[in-house]
């Protein structure tokens, strides 16, 4: 398509209370401005980006993701504050390698290509996406007649009467090029806030005679986050986007509403998830049974089964193996074995075969360096053992239970470290006198 894209982020979000950048808050693990730069990407090999608030970190952010893949521009708020003036201050942000230029907003992370197609399908050269809401409050409202768009008001600019319109302006446009660049320099700020409105491009079109179509758009779809409470329930709306995706793809989930799950995961071959579980970041999860209220994070489960209650920290690789309740796991790989339940695995390698106990940690970090513990083939460590990290436990080795092993083993030993028992004749009632 003959499509040039243009997102508006040099907004500072004030109303999110944050020292972050709004458009760089997540929902389910991806920042608000990827969702709509990946959409544009969809529709377009031109996309723009205007920053002003916190410019070079986000910047950087989006560049980090999607390298050279989009523009970024500056805007002069000092001069040209507003919507209109994030398009007045850099000519060249106009794309003349295109016939029609979509506006997007950098905060409605819901939006999807098919829904933008509707606009991008009519033939007007003006094209305004609207919304019929049920709170109008702090929306532009729109002025229609037989569809076709007569003028856009500003709330802080609107009468008492024209505040009790539902219509509402959502920041979404679609302008012929040469629309664009005949009115921009023709905006003035003689308003209350003392803004350049990319609205006020409508009122011009109309006085000239320009045709102005609006296409109806849903709510839930293209209202803007400029709140915690909208960043929460748009990520209400996209999870359950993410779980009915997974779910159409075979993936079982037990009580969905309850699991989290981000962008970034992925699923493959046949998955069940119980009710509770949260799955973060890179995770691939793969011919695997996910049990209830398990964490996941940055990891790799094939042909595994999690928990329930285990938590899986990053960069960890566990194949064909049973991690039981209560087991943490952190940058490890383990391959066929069991972990049934109240142990830690941090920094370890752990090879098929292996056992490990009840109440098992690696002492992986001396106050200074994490250090590596290697287990090898059909290893049986004893509950309430310490692995005493850097070491290396060769295959067939026997632990017996409530060991601190320090040293590496050879195939075949039985290693066995603990204090002498000691029973004292008559010890309690020596200590409990009273109780004789």
């Amino acid at each position: 398509m003959a499509l040039s894209v243009v997102i508006l982020a040099a907004g500072s979000g004030t109303r999110m209370k944050s020292s972050t950048p709004k458009v760089l808050h997540k929902i389910c693990g991806q920042e608000l401005l990827f969702y709509s730069i990946e959409t544009a990407l969809e529709l377009s090999d031109d996309v723009h980006i205007v920053l002003y608030h916190q410019a070079q970190r986000v910047q950087e952010a989006c560049e980090a993701k999607f390298g050279d893949r989009v523009k970024f521009h500056i805007q002069d708020f000092e001069n040209f504050p507003g919507t209109g003036g994030a398009l007045m201050n850099n000519r060249a942000l106009i794309p003349t390698a295109h016939s029609k230029i979509l506006i997007l907003n950098g905060d409605m992370p819901l939006i999807t290509a098919p829904s933008l197609q509707k606009l991008l399908s009519c033939s007007s050269p003006v094209v305004l996406g609207v919304i019929e809401s049920k709170n109008p409050y702090g929306y532009g409202r729109v002025l229609r007649q037989d569809c076709k768009v007569q003028a856009i008001i500003e709330e802080k600019d609107a009468s008492e009467e024209v505040k009790k319109i539902c219509t509402i302006n959502s920041g979404i446009y679609v302008f012929a090029t040469e629309v664009l660049a005949k009115f921009l320099p023709r905006l003035d700020n003689h308003n209350a806030q003392k803004e350049y409105y990319l609205t006020d491009i409508i009122k011009l079109c109309v006085a000239e005679g320009y045709e102005i179509e609006s296409v109806e758009l849903d709510e839930e779809e293209f209202s803007g986050i400029n709140d915690k409470i909208q960043l929460s329930s748009a990520e209400e709306i996209m999870l359950a986007r993410l779980r009915e995706k997974a779910m159409r793809e075979g993936v079982i989930m037990h009580l969905p509403s309850s699991i989290y799950i981000e962008k970034s995961v992925r699923f493959e071959g046949e998955c069940e998830i119980e009710q509770g579980v949260q799955i973060f970041g890179e995770t691939l999860i793969k011919d695997s049974h996910i049990k209830a209220h398990s964490t996941i994070r940055d990891s790799q489960i094939i042909s595994s089964d999690i928990g329930p209650m285990a938590h899986i920290r990053p960069n960890s690789y566990i194949q064909k193996t049973h991690i039981g309740n209560f087991v943490e796991v952190k940058n490890s790989k383990l391959y066929s074995i069991k972990a049934g339940h109240l142990s830690y695995l941090g920094d370890s390698e752990i090879d098929e075969g292996s056992n490990i106990g009840a109440g098992v940690i690696t002492c992986n970090y001396d106050g200074k360096q994490k250090h590596k513990t290697k287990i090898g083939k059909n290893v049986f460590v004893g509950s309430d053992t310490q692995l005493i990290a850097p070491l290396i436990i060769a295959d067939h080795t026997l632990i017996g239970a409530g060991s601190t092993i320090r040293k590496d083993s050879k195939e075949g030993d039985l290693l066995i470290s603990r204090s002498e028992q000691k029973n004292l004749e008559n010890g309690y009632f020596v200590f409990f006198k009273d109780k004789k």
